[in-house]
C-alpha cells in the first residue's frame, strides 16, 4: 500500500518532532518534511504536494487559517486538517470554511489524529469527537453562539489579543495591519455580539468560558 505522504506545521518543536516521530514509526505514513510558520508550510505544499498537512491554526506569520485558504489554491490535491489546543465549535467551523477537511484539539487522542488523516486524505471531513460532544451539548442547552459563529478568523484572533489586555497599536504590530484596521475590527467584534465596549466583551468571554487564547 502506498504510504500517505504529510507534512506536519507545528510551532512547538517538541510536539513537531514527536509527532514526526509517532507518524514515521507507522508503516501507512511517510512525514515528508516539518516546519514551524504559515509561510513555510505554503511554499512546502507548493514544492512537495503531500497528501495531508496538520496545519496548527496558531502558527506565527500567517496563521493557520489563512495559509489552509492558500494551499487550496496552489496545491488543490493537498488536505488539511486543523489542529489546536481550542476546543470552541468556532474554530473548527473557521478552519473547515477555510478550506480544511479535518479538525482535532491538541487533547484528542493519537488515534482520532490517525482517523482524521486517514478521511481527510480520502477527502471526506472530520472533526474530532471533543468537538462533536460539545456541539451536542450547545445544542440541547439551546446555548449556540450565534454572534460568536458570525467571527471571522481574524476577529477571533484579535479577541484573544483583547483579552490579554492589547491596545489597538500593540495588536496590529504582530499581526502586521493598520491601527485604523483594528479598530474597524474591533467594532464589527461589538456590533455582532451585541455588546457595548471592551471590558464587556472580556466580560462576555469569561462568563461563557469561551477561553480565547493567541
Amino acid at each position: 500500500m502506498e504510504k500517505i505522504t504529510i507534512i506536519i506545521a507545528e510551532d512547538h518543536t517538541l510536539i513537531r518532532d514527536t509527532w514526526n516521530f509517532i507518524l514515521n514509526s507507522d508503516p501507512r505514513f511517510n512525514v515528508i518534511a516539518t516546519c514551524g510558520n504559515g509561510e513555510e508550510a505554503v511554499e512546502l505544499a507548493k514544492t512537495l504536494r503531500p497528501n495531508v498537512i496538520t496545519m496548527d491554526i496558531n502558527l506565527p506569520g500567517i496563521n493557520g487559517f489563512e495559509a489552509t485558504q492558500l494551499i487550496r489554491k496552489y496545491s488543490p490535491g493537498t488536505r488539511v486538517i486543523g489542529v489546536s489546543m481550542h476546543s470552541q465549535p468556532a474554530y473548527a467551523r473557521k478552519m473547515i470554511q477555510a478550506g480544511a477537511k479535518g479538525y482535532v484539539t491538541k487533547n484528542s487522542p493519537y488515534e482520532e489524529l490517525m482517523t482524521a488523516i486517514f478521511e481527510a486524505h480520502h477527502n471526506r471531513t472530520y472533526v474530532c469527537q471533543n468537538i462533536k460532544d460539545i456541539l451536542a451539548q450547545q445544542s440541547l442547552e439551546g446555548a449556540e453562539q450565534q454572534g460568536l459563529n458570525a467571527l471571522s478568523s481574524r476577529e477571533i484572533e484579535i479577541i484573544g489579543y483583547i483579552k490579554k489586555g492589547y491596545s489597538s497599536k500593540q495588536i496590529a504590530e504582530p499581526l502586521n495591519i493598520s491601527m485604523k484596521t483594528i479598530e474597524v475590527h474591533r467594532y464589527n467584534i461589538l456590533k455582532k455580539l451585541n455588546l457595548k465596549n471592551t471590558a464587556a466583551l472580556v466580560n462576555y468571554i469569561n462568563n461563557t468560558e469561551l477561553g480565547f487564547e493567541n
